[in-house]
């Protein structure tokens, strides 16, 4: 990379690494992938212990913030304006960035925006966040909820219509932008994944009764990724194993962290499931690769994705989806191709979709692996990294020649 396209950017994210979501995980591999490519790249986030500090990651330079535990929630860290509005000005007058990438516009994100347009520094946004993601931690009457969902939906606007450039993960959350009330433009750029880092892994044996492996095979598994809270809806999965016939020997490998993880639990024992149903919490990034290569098939059941990293994950890994079909979600399954759709909260209907999966024969389990490759093959990393180096380069021109 030549010294003139070489650029110093921060990007401000209200969720990092360790965390683990699909903003989180976006975050760090745009963060990680732009330093690879001789970038000077620094993040701002909440710091997991409260306390600020600086690190480098991934060759990636980490401002973690003052943050304080939500007593709310078991794992969400928030920051506060009077702390954090001084923080990021004095980041910004030490780095003095070529350009700000922000993912949110809560707190930290907050203050990129209008702390970046003080010093003439162009921002560009990119969201993560649906206002309905929120409604089901507001115990309050509907009308108020109603109330509190137009309110977010207003904000949104005001502060990412700021921004000299707007992206989203998906066509389908550009155009839920647009129908509220965004007339901004806005650009689809795929979160992406390193396709590479997950060509090598195995394919397991599994068993059910289309099973013909020659081996005694492990019972099969359907993995869940994520946040665990209630948008997400990981009990379906839970009462969908408990309805399958006993003789498929069906497991579910639940990953990631959050409200749900003793909920969950609880509910496989009181389904008399307990010994099938594993809740593994936040797990590191090897046990993670683990869990792709040993599931049979992955399940996201979740109501609220904007696109859904985790299931550009399971593809990657050459495994067969089962998805609800809700938001962006549709546009990773071809039907019966892939893998399968089913109505959102429909149990049932999930019930369905794990037997026809785990009574396929090996053919028919191979047919559909070959076939989440060809679906993931669009959004390999580089072409994410491609867009926003290009983004970039478009943006602070256009602030130069606006300035001038």
């Amino acid at each position: 990379m030549s010294a003139q396209s070489t650029r110093r950017i921060l990007i401000p994210t209200e969720t990092y690494a360790p965390e683990v979501n699909g903003a989180a995980k976006f975050a760090e591999r745009l963060a990680a992938g732009l330093a690879a490519r001789g970038h000077d790249v620094h993040v701002a986030c909440p710091s997991a212990t409260g306390t600020p500090s600086v690190s480098v990651e991934n060759g990636v330079t980490v401002h973690r913030l003052t943050s304080h535990r939500w007593m709310l929630h078991p794992t969400w860290t928030i920051c506060m304006p009077w702390e954090t509005k001084p923080e990021i000005a004095r980041l910004l007058d030490t780095l003095k960035p070529d350009v700000v990438h922000t993912q949110a516009h809560f707190v930290i994100g907050r203050y990129a925006f209008s702390e970046s347009h003080k010093r003439g520094i162009p921002v560009v946004a990119t969201n993560h966040f649906m206002p309905e993601n929120v409604r089901p931690y507001l115990r309050v009457p509907k009308p108020l909820v109603d109330g509190g969902t137009a309110l977010a939906w207003w904000d949104l606007r005001r502060k990412f219509q700021s921004a000299e450039f707007i992206t989203v993960p998906t066509q389908l959350a550009a155009d839920l932008l647009t129908q509220n009330g965004f007339s901004s433009p806005i650009r689809a750029v795929s979160c992406g994944i390193d396709l590479d880092r997950f060509s090598h892994l195995k394919q397991p044996a599994t068993g059910g009764k289309g099973s013909s492996t020659g081996t005694e095979a492990a019972a099969p598994r359907v993995l869940f990724v994520g946040r665990l809270s209630a948008e997400k809806h990981a009990e379906d999965i839970v009462r969908a194993v408990a309805l399958t016939d006993p003789a498929l020997g069906l497991e579910a490998d639940i990953v990631g962290g959050g409200d749900q993880e003793e909920p969950l639990k609880a509910l496989a024992a009181e389904l008399g499931i307990a010994d099938r149903i594993h809740v593994l919490g936040k797990i590191s990034d090897s046990a993670l690769m683990d869990a792709y290569a040993r599931c049979a098939f992955f399940c996201m059941p979740s109501t609220a994705e904007l696109q859904s990293i985790a299931t550009l994950e399971a593809l990657a890994s050459r495994k067969p989806v089962v998805l609800a079909d809700a938001v962006a979600l549709p546009h990773l399954v071809r039907d019966g191709v892939n893998g399968y759709l089913f109505p959102p909260r429909d149990v049932e209907a999930l019930a369905d979709r794990f037997t026809r999966i785990c009574t396929q024969t090996p053919e028919e389990r191979e047919a559909m692996s070959r076939a989440s490759l060809d679906v993931v093959a669009t959004h390999d990393i580089e072409y994410t990294l491609d867009t926003f180096e290009s983004i970039y380069a478009d943006v602070i021109a256009g602030y130069v020649d606006t300035a001038a």
